[in-house]
Order: structure tokens, then C-alpha cells, then sequence
């Protein structure tokens, strides 16, 4: 039986100031009328039904989940305490949804990606789900085709020569590594030799098989996570808010993925992207006529180019200026030259140091 996990507890800082730790971007309308979360979800819904779907998030995040989604079972909301890395935040929520699925096999997605041909990705986990159900010790990831050398991305190298499925159009790899992000020079040449993929972050595995790793390769964080497990339903927010706090910081392509065997990879190029900086952003919201995008429906550009204004309420007036980066939230109102989006957590930095008097 088919789940989806979603991961919604990041921060969201490299979106700032629209984004703080208070509201993170995948509850905030980056690219049109829903949330980041709400697009997540509702890519998924022809698929997998909303009984199914489970959000992992932090406790401060609650009241956005249930605002947002509506329809999401109360049940389906699964509570960190504290951030503690992918890995934990993928084993814990193993223990809860095999509670209630026995052995199902989960889908672990992040909340913040762009996906064009949701058809196409929905095809795609479906062959990842019979390919696990059939091989039930196996993990299936997504790997994204590159069209670009981007050092922003980890890669994955594939056996090319292994392959284990080719069935509607959709072949699956076994993975013969895990890559780091890579300086532009190797970026190229893993480009060039056809056999490396973006890694998305996205992989199908029964809750068997999460667990069976996590004990394996993060002992102690399994015993920390097989005790709050084995809680009483009336002891387990104390458990956890006790005891998660004690599992290793870690992510799953660190403590399992490059570790663990019988790992395959199934090759996507459905128009995907890590909504991960402004300038992913800028590649997709629409422009006007002179090339300038404008979010929150009260900017106003005059003889100005190029420039991207969000307005979270007040009116926003660009008179005269180009390539101008322009955000107005309650935290605070952020200008400057749209080549400084990059170094947008450096700018935040800067309201530690104080104000001019």
C-alpha cells in the first residue's frame, strides 16, 4: 500500500525576508495561488489518496498544516520536536505510519519542489511502488536529468549497463554511488558523461526497510526512536519531546543511502526544480512586458526593468530603476541589486549588528 511522507519542517532562510523561521516557504505562495505544500499535495492526490499522505513537521508548524490542508486527516501529522536531519525525521515517521499501514511502502518527498509534468512524476512513483512491492528489500530514488552543469545539487551515478525495468517508457538503474555537490569543473564533466543525475531528494521504501537501516547504520538513533515508538498513546508527546532530542543529526544520504545496497534509480525529466533561492523563482513566475516580476498584487513599476518586487501589503513603487530586488514583509523591507539574491542569509545577517542612528 502506497504512502506518501512529505517533509515540511525546513527553514526556508534562503527566502528571507518573506520566509522566516516563523512561516518557512512551503507554506507561502512562492509561485502562484497555492502554497508550496498545498502544490506538493495535490500533485499527489490522483495517486495516492489523502488518507495516505502524511506531513512530518515541526510542532510550531501544526496550525499551518491543518489551515492549509483542510482535508488532512489530524492523525496524518506527524510532529518533530526539533529539527534533527532527514534521517531521523524519515525513521520516526516509519514507526508512526507502520502503526497504522503495516509494512506500506512510503514515498519520502520534500515540500518545496517544482514539478511541470505532474503526470509524467506520478508515473514514475507508481513504477518506483511496483518495483519495491516486488522487491521489497530494495529503495527506489528519483534521479533528475541534468540540462545544465549545477554545483547547487548532489548527484547520482548510474550503473547504465544494470538495467532492471523498462516498462511504458520508464527504465530503473541500479545506483552505483551517491555524489556530492561538485565544484563547476567536475559538474561539466559529469554532464558530458551522460551517466550522473541531480538527486532530488525523493525515494520509495517499505517501512521495513527504513528501519532495518536506520538499526543497521544509526543504532543509536533506532533505539532513541524504537523507545518514543513504544510509548502509550497518552505518554507519547512526552516521550518524544523528550527523548527525539537525542537522535543523531543526520541526513539520509549520509546515514543510509551511502551505506545501504539494493539501491535503484529511475530517471526523471518531468520539469522539475529545488525551489531552493529567489533566482529559481525568477525562472518561473510570470513577467510583464518589461521583464519585470511582481508578487502580492500591490507594486507598481515606472521606466524600471528587471526588477523582481514582492509585497506582502504595503504598496511597493519602483520609479525609474533596474534590476532592482525589491521584498517587503513584516520582518522587514529588503532592496538591493538583484546580482546580491545569492547572498541573501549575509544580508540577514546584517540586522545583528543593529540599526543606523
Amino acid at each position: 500500500m502506497l504512502c506518501a511522507l512529505i517533509m515540511a519542517g525546513g527553514k526556508g532562510t534562503r527566502f528571507w525576508p518573506l520566509s522566516t523561521e516563523e512561516k518557512p516557504k512551503q507554506f507561502i505562495n512562492l509561485l502562484g495561488e497555492e502554497t508550496m505544500l498545498q502544490m506538493t499535495v495535490n500533485r499527489l492526490l490522483p495517486l495516492i489518496p489523502i488518507e495516505r499522505i502524511f506531513i512530518v513537521t515541526g510542532s510550531r508548524y501544526i496550525h499551518y498544516v491543518k489551515e492549509q490542508l483542510p482535508n488532512l486527516p489530524e492523525k496524518n501529522i506527524i510532529v518533530e520536536p526539533e529539527g534533527r536531519n532527514t534521517a531521523p525525521c524519515i525513521a520516526l515517521s516509519a514507526f508512526y505510519i507502520d502503526k497504522i499501514y503495516k509494512d506500506a511502502e512510503i514515498a519520502v518527498l520534500p515540500s518545496d519542489h517544482l514539478i511541470k509534468d505532474e503526470k509524467e512524476y506520478r508515473d514514475i512513483l507508481k513504477a518506483g511502488y511496483d518495483f519495491v512491492r516486488e522487491n521489497k528489500d530494495s529503495i527506489v530514488t528519483i534521479g533528475i536529468k541534468p540540462d545544465r552543469p549545477e554545483t547547487g545539487y548532489g548527484y547520482i551515478k548510474v550503473s547504465t549497463d544494470e538495467k532492471k525495468l523498462e516498462a511504458d517508457n520508464i527504465d530503473i538503474y541500479a545506483v552505483n554511488r551517491f555524489v556530492e555537490k561538485p565544484n563547476k569543473e567536475k559538474a561539466k564533466i559529469y554532464l558530458k558523461e551522460g551517466n550522473y543525475l541531480w538527486n532530488a531528494g525523493m525515494f520509495i521504501w517499505k517501512t521495513s526497510t527504513i528501519l532495518k537501516h536506520t538499526k543497521d547504520f544509526l543504532p543509536s538513533t533506532y533505539n532513541v526512536l524504537e523507545e518514543i515508538a513504544a510509548a502509550s498513546d497518552e505518554g507519547y508527546k512526552d516521550t518524544l519531546n523528550e527523548k527525539y532530542p537525542l537522535a543523531e543529526s543526520i541526513s539520509v544520504d549520509f546515514g543510509i543511502m551511502e551505506k545501504a545496497e539494493d539501491i535503484y534509480v529511475i530517471p526523471g525529466s518531468f520539469g522539475w526544480d529545488d525551489i531552493g533561492s529567489w533566482k529559481a523563482v525568477e525562472r518561473y513566475r510570470q513577467k510583464d512586458e518589461n521583464d519585470n516580476i511582481c508578487v502580492g498584487g500591490k507594486v507598481i513599476n515606472i521606466d524600471g526593468r528587471n526588477n523582481i518586487a514582492v509585497s506582502n501589503g504595503k504598496p511597493i513603487i519602483i520609479a525609474g530603476i533596474n534590476d532592482a530586488f525589491v521584498i517587503e514583509s513584516d520582518e522587514a523591507i529588503v532592496i538591493t541589486n538583484k546580482e546580491n539574491i545569492g547572498n541573501i542569509s549575509s544580508i540577514r545577517s546584517s540586522l545583528i549588528g543593529g540599526y543606523c542612528k
